[in-house]
């Protein structure tokens, strides 16, 4: 049987990854589905149903991967990525240290601005 992939090699791990994860979460939740059936006698059961909705997800994932929409997304989804202007490690460095400056001088203005509401509101008897 031969596998047909549309647009081959075209956006191969956006879809590669995609797929696995998918399929990854799809394997957790089956593993605990097999806990969860292993209370049965029947061995068909608490072994089957698994493999089963695996062996479907798999398809699933498979046929979803070479639909021309969800494909062509993925693509241009991954060229876009590779348009994008990375930061350097020194630049979220101190982007990262401004951030948590100015939270920490809102958070300080806030909590003064509040103590004054606070003894605003004692003074003229609103507060008790």
């Amino acid at each position: 049987m031969q596998l047909y992939f549309y647009k081959k090699g075209q956006g191969y791990y956006t879809r590669l990854w995609a797929c696995l994860i998918v399929w990854a979460i799809a394997a957790i939740g089956c593993n605990v589905l097999y806990k969860k059936l292993q209370s049965t006698s029947n061995e068909w059961i608490y072994m089957g149903i698994p493999i089963a909705v695996i062996s479907v997800v798999t398809w699933f994932l498979y046929w979803l991967q070479n639909r021309p929409a969800v494909a062509d997304f993925l693509i241009l989804s991954e060229g876009e990525l590779k348009k994008v202007n990375w930061s350097s490690r020194a630049e979220i460095i101190a982007s990262t240290v401004i951030v948590i400056a100015v939270v920490i001088i809102m958070a300080a203005f806030l909590g003064l601005v509040d103590l004054a509401f606070h003894a605003l509101f004692n003074s003229i008897g609103l507060y008790s």
